[in-house]
């Protein structure tokens, strides 16, 4: 029985961990992300100085212009891409973990389409909703595109594998993405839709950020605090079990505190897709295997990294806008199919 034990607890003693370069990364994260926030609310079609900026968040002005823009339009989108930035990437490192699935994402397995259907029907039969109730609405989305991507990838012989539930989520999000549509163009919402579409903080304001931000808060600190247990996830089921996880519990949490994560923000800023995939990747390269220096980790780089896109999605094509999911697809893209390859060898 002592064997046993031993044999089981040997897997997470050996586990791969880098705490200083995982403070390192928090710290220089932090300091980049304050500077990221600096450029972004100092450029755009207009660019302002950065004195103004100063004096408008410590000596508001509401008689100025740039100060008026810079409070109810860059400030509220350069708070909401840190947020959303930061929720993205720690759903994907919450569900990686969780199915050991290296294409695990919200945007690959369709929650972000089942939001993004759930918010259609909103559209077309509910128009007077608010945006808390299109937040609600979007976590039941959310919800069903999970359980119809994983319900179809565990359906076939041999049970899920990476491959099979990527093609599963594949599969789903075209259909929810068709179905969308058809609402869109039958009930003639094409309009606010397409926002969704094209996924971008461009729009963010203060009223949805004092919603979103406590469901944030909450996710993040809840994916911290069953850190070691997602931990014991990724080694597989059975070490878990041996070491005491109550596994089926667990991984309900987890997938709420997704739902709660991704249905938030894509109710916010639309389909935003990679983040997730991305993000989580690079964390556990740089910091090692355990996700309690993971998920901190992924929450400051995936923050940084849709700030930046966002900056990037306004200099593109000056005075016009790029939306920012695109800018992210750019690099998500390759990294997908590189992933893609390394798992080739599977049976589908």
């Amino acid at each position: 029985m002592g064997e046993s034990a031993n044999s089981t607890a040997q897997p997470v003693t050996q586990l791969r961990s880098r705490p200083k370069v995982a403070g390192i990364i928090i710290f220089g994260g932090l300091i980049a992300l304050v500077l990221a926030f600096i450029v972004s609310v100092s450029l755009g079609a207009a660019n302002i100085k950065f004195l103004t900026v100063w004096e408008a968040v410590f000596r508001f002005n509401p008689d100025l212009t740039q100060h008026q823009i810079i409070r109810e339009l860059r400030l509220p989108r350069v708070v909401m891409g840190g947020l959303v930035g930061a929720a993205f990437a720690t759903s994907g490192a919450i569900m990686q973990g969780m199915t050991r699935n290296p294409l695990a994402d919200p945007g690959l397995l369709g929650i972000n389409a089942g939001a993004g259907f759930a918010l259609a029907l909103c559209f077309a039969f509910f128009p007077g909703m608010s945006f808390n109730q299109l937040v609600f609405m979007s976590f039941l989305g959310a919800a069903g595109g999970a359980i119809l991507v994983f319900g179809i990838g565990s359906a076939t012989r041999g049970g899920m594998s990476p491959a099979r539930l990527a093609l599963a989520g594949a599969a789903v999000v075209a259909l929810l993405n068709a179905i969308s549509e058809g609402i869109a163009l039958r009930y003639r919402i094409g309009q606010e839709l397409a926002f969704w579409y094209a996924g971008g903080v461009a729009g963010a304001k203060w009223g949805q950020l004092a919603y979103m931000w406590p469901w944030i808060a909450i996710g993040i600190v809840g994916a911290l605090v069953i850190s070691r247990q997602i931990t014991m996830l990724s080694l597989g089921d059975d070490v878990a079990a041996g070491l005491g996880i109550r596994t089926g519990l667990i991984k309900i949490i987890g997938m709420v505190l997704v739902l709660m994560l991704a249905g938030s923000s894509v109710a916010a800023v639309g389909s935003i897709s990679f983040i997730g995939l991305i993000v989580p990747h690079i964390s556990r390269y740089l910091v090692g295997v355990h996700y309690r220096w993971i998920i901190p980790c992924s929450a400051v780089l995936g923050s940084l990294l849709l700030v930046v896109a966002d900056i990037g999605a306004r200099m593109v094509h000056r005075p016009y806008e790029t939306p920012a999911a695109a800018i992210i697809s750019i690099i998500g893209v390759p990294f997908f199919v590189f992933l893609i390859r390394r798992a080739k060898k599977e049976v589908i």
